[in-house]
């Protein structure tokens, strides 16, 4: 197996676009080939991580089209769908095919336009993760989900609700802290605890500030050989571990509070890595809602389970802690255009560890761990990158 490395990254702004699936993709992408000093003739496959295209413009094999777009039709250019996790494949996917030698240098995007559909159809959509016979009759959506996982967390470690609502708010306030001082964030303003708690209940305990928004947007990561990666760009990034995992329905998982997905995929990628959780210096995960945010502190092994809530008391989480995690801003406020979550983890990961984040760079950053999660915990995948240099 070939070491594979990241040359380039891009990605639009989150929010929302009057551009298309392809506009939006093919932006990310040329912002991507140019920051690896390519061109677009030289990309050999694309890999596409789009969860709804065909409801959103009535449009599948998006991939073939978006490479026509880009000058480079002919080449191999499949979907991916897992989800939220859709684009976080894509990457995985490209890297792989490198790594074993099929392409030298492959393209991964991802892009999702959830703003053309209304508050109802989104939320519907949404909620085909959850699985479509046992679960969807009860009308549970991901709101929901989380909503049963806070109380569960609260009732399993014997602690006070509203402490633990103070921790969500916490977390809801660092994200939007961070997505300040991020250009391509979907909210670029601070909240207060007072705003957070005057917010609408939309699945107890969970409030408006509590869920990631309805977003659109596209993010693109160009992957090749370490090798290569030497001739092309003074900074490549690494690709050093690839964790993935799947589950069944909720009520096939005897606890939520615990991902069992997550801690294998977690597991596998640290293992390829040759690393520990304590090794890493940034991570970017996947708060969908903020009470995923520490279930993902702790599936991930950063802290014990039930310790989670602490971290966040203790500032652990925040740039300049212990760990940061999503000083992008994080789904919560960077914003979710499912399709484009995984690679805009990756992008934030990489402009991190090249030192090229600003107000919110952290200090040091030379591994860093992004974690994407698709349907009601059934598909995880963790992408693991350090300094190549």
């Amino acid at each position: 197996m070939r070491q594979v490395a990241i040359v380039g990254v891009g990605m639009t702004k989150f929010g929302k676009s009057e551009k298309t699936l392809i506009e939006m993709g093919a932006e990310a992408a040329m912002e991507a080939i140019n920051d690896s000093n390519l061109k677009p003739k030289d990309i050999q496959a694309l890999f596409v991580g789009c969860g709804a295209s065909i409801v959103e413009e009535n449009q599948t094999i998006i991939g073939g089209f978006l490479a026509e777009d880009l000058g480079i039709a002919g080449i191999p250019a499949p979907r991916v769908e897992s989800a939220c996790s859709s684009g976080s494949w894509a990457v995985a996917l490209a890297a792989m095919t490198v790594a074993g030698g099929y392409f030298d240098i492959a393209l991964a995007v991802g892009v999702e336009r959830q703003t053309v559909l209304s508050t109802e159809f989104n939320t519907r959509m949404m909620a085909s993760g959850v699985h479509s016979f046992y679960e969807s009759p009860t009308g549970l959506s991901f709101p929901g989900v989380f909503g049963m996982a806070t109380h569960l967390y609260a009732h399993k470690y014997g602690i006070p609700l509203g402490r633990l609502k103070d921790c969500l708010a916490k977390i809801a306030i660092k994200n939007h802290r961070n997505a300040a001082k991020n250009p391509k964030a979907q909210f670029q303003k601070e909240i207060s605890m007072e705003t957070y708690y005057n917010s609408i209940m939309v699945a107890s305990p969970l409030q408006l500030y509590d869920c990631s928004p309805i977003s659109d947007g596209g993010a693109a990561v160009v992957v090749t050989t370490a090798d290569i990666a030497k001739k092309l760009v003074p900074k490549p990034v690494h690709l050093i571990g690839i964790g993935y995992s799947s589950s069944g329905s909720l009520c096939g998982q005897k606890d939520f509070t615990r991902v069992k997905a997550r801690e294998t995929s977690a597991k596998i990628a640290y293992n390829m890595a040759g690393i520990t959780p304590k090794d890493i210096d940034v991570a970017e995960l996947h708060d969908c809602f903020t009470m995923a945010e520490i279930l993902a502190y702790e599936g991930l092994g950063f802290f014990e389970p039930g310790e989670g809530y602490k971290a966040v008391e203790r500032g652990d989480t925040e740039i300049g802690g212990k760990i940061p995690c999503n000083p992008s801003g994080g789904l919560k406020a960077k914003g979710h255009p499912t399709g484009a979550t995984g690679p805009a983890q990756v992008y934030e990961i990489v402009k991190q560890i090249r030192g090229e984040c600003g107000p919110r760079q952290v200090e040091g950053a030379e591994i860093g761990i992004t974690d994407t999660m698709g349907g009601s915990f059934a598909a995880i995948i963790n992408l693991i990158l350090k300094k190549g240099w």
